[in-house]
């Protein structure tokens, strides 16, 4: 046995020193949870003030469509450029259903397309029963009745009760070319306008 283990002193200092070790070991660790937390609360603090914002532009967004007030349309208007038919046909089809309701022109366009009834037309076109010339164009009444469904939904949109087609015109638009340039293809522009019907008095009904 040598004298340093029986030197109570020396295991003192020796003591000593291994715990200012370990201090010194923990010190930059403790820094290192304190800065941790610095930035945690930091976060929770960015957090907490990016939902209040949020919050206040859902409330000013609220505000502004609570302030916005509801425009009320008086008509409902379809109008549809470059469409694949013939505007000869398709002006007769708009004078058919001018001056009708919006279910009167959907139900005869579905009697045109069962060859139920004809569309008055003129030219060199054969008779039908109860006028000079008709036709029964399946392709136009097919785009006709998508048009005119299509205005009635327009026409619940815009609060319209008895919906009355008002104006309903066709014009030609620009006809291109078919293949090698032999023959113009057919285009026409469509608008189909509907109003609310009025009594004799003018009251809306």
């Amino acid at each position: 046995m040598t004298e340093k283990n029986y030197n109570p002193e020396q295991r003192e200092r020796k003591a000593m020193r291994q715990m200012k070790k370990v201090e010194v070991a923990k010190a930059p660790v403790r820094e290192e949870n304190k800065k941790q937390e610095e930035k945690i609360e930091e976060k929770k603090e960015e957090n907490i003030e990016t939902a209040i914002k949020k919050e206040e532009k859902e409330e000013k967004k609220e505000t502004k469509k609570q302030e916005k007030p509801k425009i009320k349309r008086d008509n409902a208007i379809i109008n549809v450029r470059d469409l694949p038919l013939s505007t000869k046909k398709s002006s007769a089809f708009c004078k058919f259903i001018k001056n009708k309701e919006i279910k009167k022109a959907i139900t005869d366009l579905e009697d045109v397309l069962k060859h139920r009834k004809a569309v008055p037309s003129k030219g060199e076109i054969p008779h039908k029963r109860g006028m000079a010339g008709g036709i029964y164009s399946d392709k136009t009444a097919e785009y006709f009745l998508r048009l005119v469904k299509s205005l009635q939904a327009n026409a619940v949109v815009n609060n319209l009760e008895n919906p009355i087609i008002s104006e309903a015109f066709a014009n030609i638009a620009s006809r291109p070319f078919s293949k090698f340039g032999r023959v113009r293809k057919k285009r026409s522009h469509i608008t189909i306008k509907a109003v609310e019907k009025l009594n004799k008095k003018g009251e809306k009904k």
